[in-house]
């Protein structure tokens, strides 16, 4: 048990009811993946909504930055990998607000970033009657609104205005009184919930809070086991979870800006590639994208000893930090629950097909197939298409169509009993030469 995954050969049932059909050529494909999730305290946004965030896109007036601004950091961090990102706000805040003679002003969002907005109110040149409200946002007009009195202005992506009457001008009246807010820990349970409901493949917790590492290690376990979701949560020094949806990051990187991230910093950057690699993809070697060095520079032993332990450690290579190995937190290994299990691009084969069976099971097959020779037959060859898919893909190796996929009547009229064998292909780690001197 002690070589590398791919000389494991189990019989496995990579995902809750993997007794059902596998995706064919002609209905599906390889699932895909990229979604990663994060909940954060921010400086504007709305709370307690899942927000989806997708690389590339104008963040501006959902986040109150631009994606390079330094308040982006760790969701930019994310992005550098992940194709989506499911963003949760934390904080609710307290809103940024100002009057001028009737007219009240709030900001849209609670927050400090609340405090960067200014209202001017200045007489239209065209015509006398009316005034031109123009929102200023960090310094630059976001909206400019043309009318003849309070009751008629509308809200924007910025400021909510109340009020009744006539306006009077103003060279510019700031908002103040923003603020963050605190964040607890029932608040992270609410993004659990939240989160739940939706489709993702790693979560990153940015906290050294051990309670919360607990929660979030205690949600993967559920979600995997009972729900049948195969996700992973990232966190940080937290290896005693012991469990191949945990994956916990000992250090952090130094980026090419100057910027040196913490290991729960680092978790936003290791989530988003976890959920970006492909299901034949190992992250081992694999460099921290803009890092110049690892955070902490480890001994050989002390970083043998994280390993041994479980842990994800970015070492220094060529000018950069790179994953030294693409791990998980399982040691506690079982003659059923083997070493091939630690490695991450193995639980994303194993994954891929709880998920994608899944998705194709009840897509196509659920409540339409009928349950007899024929229709076991048909099951059979989804099944089969799947797996040579994915040896196609090199995610599994020595394949064999006849032998490794057995599908039969289960002990119900409704149901079928299916037994898959499988051997998943690892990356190339380790190179063991012999060289003869003549």
């Amino acid at each position: 048990m002690a070589g590398g995954a791919w000389l494991t050969q189990n019989k496995v049932r990579p995902g809750v009811y993997i007794h059902f059909a596998t995706e064919p050529s002609s209905l599906g494909k390889v699932g895909e993946r990229g979604i990663a999730s994060m909940a954060l305290p921010l400086n504007w946004g709305p709370s307690g909504t899942m927000l989806t965030i997708n690389n590339g896109d104008d963040v501006l007036s959902l986040l109150g930055y631009g994606m390079t601004e330094a308040p982006m950091l760790l969701i930019r961090e994310a992005l550098k990998r992940a194709k989506t990102l499911l963003l949760y706000r934390l904080n609710a805040g307290t809103k940024a607000a100002a009057t001028h003679g009737s007219l009240t002003i709030s900001a849209k969002y609670g927050g400090v970033r609340g405090n960067d907005i200014t209202i001017v109110v200045q007489e239209n040149v065209d015509d006398s009657e009316k005034f031109d409200v123009v929102t200023y946002f960090a310094g630059a007009a976001v909206d400019t609104q043309t009318v003849a009195n309070i009751g008629a202005l509308a809200d924007n992506a910025w400021a909510d205005f109340g009020g009744t009457g006539a306006l009077t001008a103003t060279v510019g009246v700031p908002l103040t009184g923003g603020a963050n807010g605190t964040v607890t820990n029932g608040d992270h349970s609410n993004y659990l919930a939240a989160v739940e409901l939706l489709d993702f493949n790693t979560i990153a917790l940015v906290s050294t809070d051990a309670a919360l590492k607990s929660l979030y290690a205690a949600f993967a376990r559920r979600l995997r086991e009972e729900e049948g979701k195969r996700i992973q949560v990232v966190v940080e020094n937290y290896p005693t979870a012991d469990y191949e949806g945990v994956i916990s990051v000992k250090n952090g990187v130094k980026l090419s800006d100057g910027t040196t991230l913490s290991a729960s910093e680092a978790t936003a950057w290791v989530a988003g590639a976890t959920a970006a690699a492909a299901i034949s993809e190992s992250l081992t070697y694999t460099a921290y994208d803009d890092s110049v060095d690892a955070g902490i520079r480890y001994t050989n032993s002390q970083i043998e000893t994280a390993l041994l332990s479980g842990e994800l450690v970015f070492v220094p290579s060529g000018g950069r930090a790179v994953v030294e190995q693409d791990i998980n937190t399982l040691t506690g290994f079982t003659p059923e629950h083997g070493r091939v299990f630690a490695k991450n691009r193995v639980i994303r084969v194993f994954d891929g097909i709880a998920n994608d069976i899944r998705s194709i099971f009840e897509r196509y097959y659920i409540g339409k197939v009928d349950n007899n020779a024929d229709g076991r037959s048909l099951l059979q060859g989804e099944i089969v298409s799947y797996l040579t898919a994915l040896q196609n893909a090199s995610a599994i190796q020595n394949f064999d169509a006849q032998k490794d996929v057995a599908v039969t009547a289960g002990q119900e009229a409704d149901s079928v009993y299916i037994e898959v064998s499988i051997q998943p292909v690892d990356a190339v780690e380790k190179i063991y030469m012999k060289v003869r001197v003549m």
